[in-house]
């Protein structure tokens, strides 16, 4: 058997996915795959088909073939037999991408390797996602005790504890990197190497003065905060996203630079716990990358909260006087200095690949350091896989996860699965919060599909109404063609909750019908994507309750 690409015009939807799996069934092609919107498909056909008979096929089904490609298959390991390698699979980093990875090698029966030149658990449990997570919920209770929507609720808070509410979310964090990270090296049976990995040779790293050789690997080792060269920030007692979450006191004045999701949290938190927050950006908006109704919804928002919030500005320099830190930027030509008493920088991440001696390896590294991979995880060298945040891809934790699995599959188990983000999910936790998954209206646009959109005010959806916060909004970018969404934006409390659902009608084709046709859950935000269906046809103020 050989394994096929094609790319094919003409797909739009999941009917013309069907029509082109069976003909292709018809001249005997096993294990398809095809993606109406990646207009591809992938199979595996016997050698004694000629290639002509592809062609025959799917131009009989009215499509047009743009380019066949013949595909090479990824070996399988021989495990465990060759002397001359320590191990089948070595593992350069210990986050999520990581132990995905090492679990779903150990399956294979394959004997692996994790080197981990720091602490076990990568950025998601120790600095990142779990941490940041759980004093974001304790700065919305704050919040919420001092300003409650409610009347006749009398609420009140009291000064806030840092230094106790820090040592709550160590004490999380160190449980969780325990149990979901440490524990777990002696379940699967793979081995921990603590030090750091270099290269010096194509298939052997050095560790500790010692050389390992692996028949695979994967580079997992992650990102971490990148400082932008402001003229004096090396003078400067800056914080990280790291360093911030190890405060034992609430700044009376936060300034933020770079407004993009970690700013955004990160600056909401302290202004909850009662830090004066500034956020200064670039960029002539917030969240540039987002659909203008998005950016424009969050920053009215964050205004109105009471944290000031300036765009489009050059930074010229930053300096320090004693303990206060002053920020001094252009805007429209004009300069203006920010004093503060702590200065966040949260300009983006930068990989991790300074120490690994990649040109030995032959591992070729882009613009910004990250690692270079094709469709299945692999490098350059094609024995070195790469997965996780040090790609520079979306910088999700579950995103890393799901590509090591694949790395693992590819690598030790031969499987040629494709690394397939078209359909990735995103979450701002701010209040409101944000969640987005497909295209935005502007990049449908610039794909050249005809698109419209449905946009409801969250005073339309009935959740918003009783919990008395309707700030935010929903919007749908559907392909004005076929009814399909393809695009699902949405500000809201519980946006994260809600965009799993959005994410589903995106990843499999759903139409408005699909979703006004389907029972929502009254007084959920979930039934707001319901609401927001209807709305592509229907005036929603002048529906009642539950009507569809």
């Amino acid at each position: 058997m050989k394994k096929y690409k094609v790319s094919i015009q003409g797909m739009t939807c999941a009917s013309c996915e069907n029509h082109v799996t069976m003909a292709l069934e018809n001249i005997g092609a096993k294990d398809i795959k095809t993606n109406y919107r990646q207009g591809e498909t992938e199979f595996n056909l016997s050698e004694s088909v000629e290639i002509n008979s592809i062609e025959k096929a799917i131009e009989q089904s009215n499509y047009q073939i743009e380019k066949i490609e013949k595909i090479a298959s990824q070996s399988n390991l021989i495990l465990k037999n060759e002397k001359e390698y320590d191990y089948d699979f070595l593992i350069i980093g210990s986050g999520s991408a990581a132990f995905s990875a090492a679990i779903q090698a150990t399956k294979y029966g394959a004997k692996v390797g994790m080197v981990e030149r720091h602490t076990i658990g990568g950025t998601c449990v120790n600095v990142g996602c779990v941490p940041s997570k759980t004093l974001l919920r304790a700065g919305t209770i704050n919040h919420l005790a001092k300003k409650n929507p409610f009347h006749g609720l009398n609420t009140m808070a009291g000064e806030v504890d840092l230094k106790l509410l820090v040592k709550q979310k160590d004490e999380l964090v160190s449980g969780m990197r325990q149990e979901k990270y440490i524990d777990l090296i002696d379940e699967y049976g793979f081995d921990l190497i603590e030090g750091e990995a270099k290269f010096v040779g194509s298939d052997v790293v050095e560790v500790n003065g010692e050389e390992l050789k692996a028949k695979r690997f994967l580079i997992a080792t992650g990102a971490t905060s990148f400082i932008p060269e402001i003229p004096g920030i090396e003078k400067i007692d800056y914080l990280t996203s790291t360093t911030l979450l190890e405060l034992d006191e609430v700044p009376e004045r936060l300034t933020v630079i770079g407004s993009g999701y970690i700013g955004l949290e990160l600056g909401q938190l302290f202004h909850n716990l009662g830090s004066k927050v500034t956020l200064i950006q670039r960029s002539e908006r917030l969240l540039k990358d987002y659909d203008l109704e998005v950016s424009e919804t969050v920053e009215k928002a964050l205004h109105e909260q009471g944290i000031q919030v300036i765009t489009g500005i050059n930074y010229e320099w930053v300096e320090q006087d004693g303990d206060i830190k002053k920020l001094t930027v252009t805007k429209n030509g004009k300069q203006k200095t920010f004093e503060s008493d702590q200065l966040l920088i949260a300009t983006g991440r930068k990989p991790n690949t300074e120490a690994l001696n990649l040109d030995v390896a032959g591992v070729k590294i882009g613009i910004n350091n990250e690692i270079m991979m094709n469709d299945f995880g692999q490098t350059s060298n094609q024995h070195i896989y790469s997965a996780g945040d040090v790609t520079l891809g979306p910088q999700f934790v579950y995103v890393a996860a799901h590509e090591g699995k694949i790395v693992a599959d590819n690598a030790v188990g031969g499987l040629n699965r494709k690394i397939d983000l078209s359909v990735v999910p995103g979450v701002i936790f701010t209040n409101p919060g944000v969640g987005t998954v497909g295209l935005t209206e502007e990049q449908a646009n610039d794909k050249g599909i005809d698109v419209k959109t449905s946009i409801l005010d969250l005073d339309n959806v009935p959740r918003a109404l009783v919990n008395h916060d309707a700030t935010g909004l929903i919007k749908l970018v559907i392909n004005a063609q076929n009814q399909q969404i393809i695009g699902v934006h949405i500000v809201a409390e519980n946006a994260g909750e809600v965009i799993y659902a959005g994410t589903l009608a995106v990843k499999f084709g759903l139409t408005v019908e699909d979703l006004t046709d389907t029972m929502a859950p009254y007084l959920t935000m979930a039934e707001g994507l319901k609401l927001a269906a209807l709305g592509y046809n229907n005036d929603v103020s002048k529906l009642s309750c539950c009507a569809g």
